[in-house]
């Protein structure tokens, strides 16, 4: 049981880091000075929603690999403790789950380096309030950490759309971070604004980015966990890929 939670820490770190390398690259590619596509689509609202879908599009394609074998591609705090507050998993394997996705994001920023002056035009993708303030921030990252949040339990318990919430969460990141990117960058993911932090040095309302999405975690879990959702949604595995077919290698549901 050990040695498979262990290995399934291991799958997290390489999914968040891949997360954190690829999907950041997106976004500097698409968005930092100097960039091509810049001047091919001078609008910010466009390119925000083209980047939230390449990054959403990342996150599904590790859900897809063996990550999502593995480990169930949480691949991002909110979704490990999320699934703990439902009776998912155990407490040390959620925290488990949770160091190893802040790890893998360090791991996976420090490649973001090499896009030198593009990448720090962008402090490398680091998360910080927009104009708008901490306040709507703070907000912004409560209510699209419910969203994913909810998307995730919506998909995941119900047994027609289950096999199918690998491939929501491209479309869904792109009409969140293109209607809330330029409030707080639509984060939704501690380990992701720890990644570029570490790397940018950048720790301005850093808090944030972990506080609001607890929060709007909690929020859909007690959401779910009314009789009505309980009766027409049943979160039966930890997991956003491959039900019932690789829980022998993580047996993190809590009887």
């Amino acid at each position: 049981m050990k040695y498979r939670v262990f290995i399934a820490c291991l799958y997290e770190m390489a999914g968040t880091a891949l997360l954190v390398l690829v999907g950041l690259s997106f976004v500097i590619f698409i968005n930092g000075d100097g960039s091509v596509i810049k001047t091919w689509i001078p609008s910010p609202g466009i390119r925000r929603y083209i980047t939230g879908f390449l990054f959403g599009a990342t996150g599904c394609a590790i859900t897809l690999s063996p990550v999502g074998k593995i480990s169930g591609a949480h691949i991002n705090p909110t979704v490990s403790f999320a699934f703990y507050l439902k009776g998912k998993m155990f407490g040390n394997h959620m925290l488990g789950y949770v160091l190893s996705q802040c790890m893998g994001a360090i791991l996976g920023a420090l490649p973001l380096l090499l896009w030198k002056q593009q990448g720090r035009s962008l402090n490398y993708g680091a998360t910080i309030p927009g104009k708008e303030g901490i306040a709507f921030a703070f907000i912004g990252e409560l209510v699209t950490s419910f969203l994913l949040v909810a998307c995730i339990f919506f998909f995941t318990g119900h047994r027609q759309l289950r096999k199918y919430t690998p491939y929501m969460i491209p479309f869904l990141f792109c009409i969140m971070v293109g209607i809330e990117g330029e409030i707080s960058g639509t984060s939704t993911n501690a380990a992701r604004s720890l990644g570029p932090a570490v790397v940018s040095f950048i720790w301005k309302d850093h808090w944030l980015y972990w506080i609001a999405p607890i929060c709007g975690a909690a929020l859909a879990v007690f959401l779910f966990n009314t009789t009505w959702a309980k009766k027409h949604f049943q979160v039966v595995e930890a997991r956003l890929a491959y039900f019932h077919q690789y829980t022998n290698h993580t047996k993190l549901k809590r009887p």
